[in-house]
């Protein structure tokens, strides 16, 4: 009870939770499970925008534990440089796939090739996103975020539903959300921005906020399918993503923030443990579900859940599942 006392007061001072002090308050706490002594041979592992950053982070330490990971690239030179960091860990093979997520049809391209190329597919990472500092669009025409982080993953998901379901043992797909998302409702109107309001921060945390909700809602539809639907959110952690797109909280918050291979703790943790497969559409912090609401009232009604669906779907092309 103690430790979920002092759990709880971390978690409600927001700095103290997502820093790296919230990371080692709680590793030492609950005298986590080492993650060595984890085993993801013979399991295959595609993550997206898995070239640098907490992805990359990601690949290598599930390839460290025996996975055969894939990481999805759009920049051909940079995801075959990665390729070659992972493989010269002499552990899990890595591959890659070349494909821009805020396109639907390079999504579909890159879901056939899944398909075409894999026997299996254990876990399936949501990972790719950037903070833009200006409007851009996509070729589909739908604002870069919006494409890249809603759009994009609803899809790929979609499409590799069969590769997921027919995967021996289960699978577990997890999307790599932001604290960020804290500080915006779901107003599924309100979540492509237009040119005349566009912030950069709005817009990511926005469709964060999305990710988080579809997880939920991806959850509760493979319920009964094996396989197991999660957001989490890595905490404040120092990647070239943060210091690119918000350069002065970096500077501000620099000697506190967790460093990358703290940040891709949880999402590790949540793809080759054995608690995350026994559950479904939970929202993770430090190994721990954690509320989804928390600095507005955002709790997302079951109108907005459903409009966000749908919106989805008719946007991409996808079926319901």
């Amino acid at each position: 009870m103690l430790r979920k006392a002092i759990d709880a007061v971390l978690e409600t001072t927001v700095v103290g939770s997502f820093t790296k002090v919230g990371y080692e308050a709680r590793r030492r706490l609950y005298d986590w499970q080492d993650l060595a002594s984890l085993d993801m041979a013979g399991k295959i592992v595609v993550i997206t925008g898995g070239n640098s950053g907490l992805g990359l982070v990601t690949a290598k330490e599930l390839a460290g534990l025996g996975a055969d990971v894939r990481i999805v690239a759009r920049d051909a030179g940079r995801g075959a440089a990665a390729v070659e960091e992972i493989d010269a860990l002499g552990a899990g093979r890595a591959g890659l796939y070349v494909a821009d997520l805020s396109s639907l049809d390079d999504v579909r391209r890159l879901a056939d090739q899944i398909a075409e190329r894999e026997s299996r597919l254990d876990v399936l990472v949501h990972n790719a996103g950037a903070l833009l500092a200006e409007r851009k669009e996509s070729v589909d025409g739908y604002e870069m975020t919006f494409a890249t982080m809603v759009l994009g993953p609803f899809l790929l998901t979609n499409e590799v539903l069969p590769l997921l379901r027919a995967t021996p043992d289960g699978a577990r797909v997890l999307w790599i959300a932001s604290g960020g998302m804290y500080t915006q409702p779901l107003d599924v109107d309100e979540l492509e921005m237009g040119p005349e309001d566009y912030s950069g921060a709005t817009a990511y945390a926005r469709a964060k906020r999305a990710q988080v909700v579809l997880a939920e809602e991806w959850g509760k539809r493979l319920r009964g399918d094996r396989v197991a639907v999660h957001a989490m959110h890595p905490g404040w952690a120092d990647t070239p993503g943060l210091e690119t797109g918000l350069p002065g909280f970096r500077t501000l918050l620099g000697p506190i923030l967790r460093s990358p291979e703290q940040g891709a703790d949880t999402i590790v943790w949540l793809a080759a443990a054995d608690e995350p497969g026994r559950v479904t559409g939970r929202f993770w912090l430090d190994r721990a579900p954690r509320s989804t609401t928390k600095l507005v009232p955002s709790r997302a009604t079951a109108e907005e859940r459903d409009k966000l669906w749908r919106l989805c779907e008719r946007l991409t092309g996808a079926a319901s599942p």
